[in-house]
């Protein structure tokens, strides 16, 4: 019946007393028949099938009954109209008064419909997703696929194919560079995965012509700089300013590897931006080699000539203060080590000893006031103190400091994170009040504890 049942007529009652179910059925039989004439009896009905039977729900809370009526029919709109107000005339349901409320007759099929309706919004929003697809959808699909099976590995590292048997190869930062590469058709990148240059990388760029090709950020300076230590870098190309490789686009990609600059120890590309991009020129002999895009036939290149060599002036400045403090703390170690062989070679102890106090004895003192201090003091060629610093914030200190210490004195241990900073600041030395752990480090820095210059 309910799968034919097109209403359902919802009736609530009240009854002065305990009933129970079977009481509201037999009254909703007794006191309806003849009511309607035959035609309409709800035995007869129930027996053609046009009514469904009778399901009553009661409760009974202090004395008193209430429940609901609920009937499927099959019938048209007026007879079940006409039964559902005949319901409303049963006034006792066994020994109790009672009083019957039709309070809706339910269209099964507008629920339905609306079932319907809303499952249809369903499926119309997820089923067909997959489905939709136009050529060229279907075209980059495949070619990505094909870009992203090009990855290759080189030592473990994200490369591209030609990598191995290519004469140059691009040094980038991370996978999505090396794929973004690809994309593009350059399939001689290879990427460092992070700021600590591995060997591989290293020992390839002194065998290949190395491209550097890095995000416009800080840490791709640091990556680039780190490589100039440990590698050989021949260009250098650059991302615009705040910007990854990963994201930029085919033009951009083009632009800065077409216009990339010859590396020179403290030379910088400008960033490329729309497609164009100009380039610091490395000063010859004093006088400053313009670009090509500088110049006219009009002579107006002077002004950006004369803009590029200031900003060269300005980077070589820096560079060389701080190889000048770097030289300096070396060239006093040096002096002192020679001076000291040479007290051994003649037998002198008491030579020797004087030699020994030269230098370790004054930069001793000042480590031993580091000790328990819980700070990192930053020292100039001449151990005259520049900053101190809290212990914690050495490397952030480090990395911003102008000028560059020759040494630091650190109440802690040296780490890797401090000694690839300090290589890449060019700081001479570095003193802790322990060795940490660290697995690679720097030719260019020399590492001591406060009990060794004791």
């Amino acid at each position: 019946m309910e799968d034919t049942s097109k209403y359902l007529i919802h009736a609530e009652f009240t009854a002065d007393g305990v009933i129970e179910r079977s009481d509201v059925v037999g009254a909703a039989f007794g006191q309806t028949e003849g009511l309607l004439g035959d035609g309409l009896d709800i035995p007869d009905l129930q027996s053609s099938s046009k009514l469904g039977r009778i399901d009553v729900s009661v409760e009974h809370t202090e004395g008193r009954s209430t429940g609901t009526i609920t009937i499927a029919s099959s019938m048209d709109r007026v007879e079940t109209a006409v039964l559902a107000a005949a319901l409303e005339a049963v006034e006792r349901i066994g020994p109790c008064r009672a009083n019957v409320h039709v309070a809706d007759i339910e269209d099964v099929r507008a629920a339905k419909r609306r079932e319907v309706k809303e499952r249809a919004k369903e499926l119309l929003a997820t089923a067909f997703d997959d489905g939709v697809l136009d050529s060229d959808e279907l075209l980059e699909e495949v070619r990505e696929s094909a870009k992203e099976a090009d990855i290759t590995e080189y030592e473990g590292l994200p490369a591209g194919p030609h990598v191995a048997s290519s004469d140059a190869v691009v040094v980038v930062e991370g996978r999505a560079d090396v794929k973004r590469l690809l994309r593009y058709g350059v399939k001689n990148a290879i990427a460092v995965e992070g700021t600590n240059v591995p060997d591989a990388v290293a020992d390839l760029t002194r065998e290949r012509t190395t491209t550097v090709f890095l995000d416009g950020d800080r840490g791709g300076d640091l990556i680039r700089r780190e490589l100039a230590q440990v590698g050989n870098i021949d260009y250098v190309a650059r991302a615009p300013d705040d910007e990854s490789v990963e994201d930029l686009s085919r033009a951009q990609v083009d632009a800065a590897l077409r216009n990339k600059t010859p590396y020179a120890s403290g030379d910088t590309p400008t960033a490329v931006t729309d497609g164009s991009t100009e380039t610091v020129p490395t000063p010859t002999d004093g006088e400053p080699t313009p670009s090509d895009d500088s110049e006219d036939a009009d002579g107006e290149g002077d002004v950006a000539g004369a803009s590029a060599v200031s900003t060269t002036a300005g980077s070589e400045t820096a560079t060389e203060a701080a190889e000048t403090a770097t030289e300096a703390a070396e060239t006093a170690a040096e002096a002192a080590d020679t001076r000291k062989e040479s007290a051994e070679t003649t037998g002198s102890t008491e030579a020797a000893v004087a030699v020994e106090s030269v230098e370790p004895a004054s930069l001793a003192d000042l480590a031993a006031d580091v000790v328990e201090s819980g700070e990192a003091r930053f020292l100039d060629g001449e151990r005259v103190e520049l900053e101190a610093v809290a212990a914690a914030e050495a490397f952030d200190a480090l990395v911003d400091a102008d000028p560059v210490p020759a040494v630091v004195l650190l109440d802690g241990a040296v780490t890797q994170r401090l000694l690839d900073v300090a290589a890449q600041r060019g700081v001479g030395r570095v003193v802790g009040t322990e060795r940490g752990e660290y697995v690679k480090q720097p030719a260019a820095v020399r590492v001591h504890t406060v009990s060794e210059l004791e």
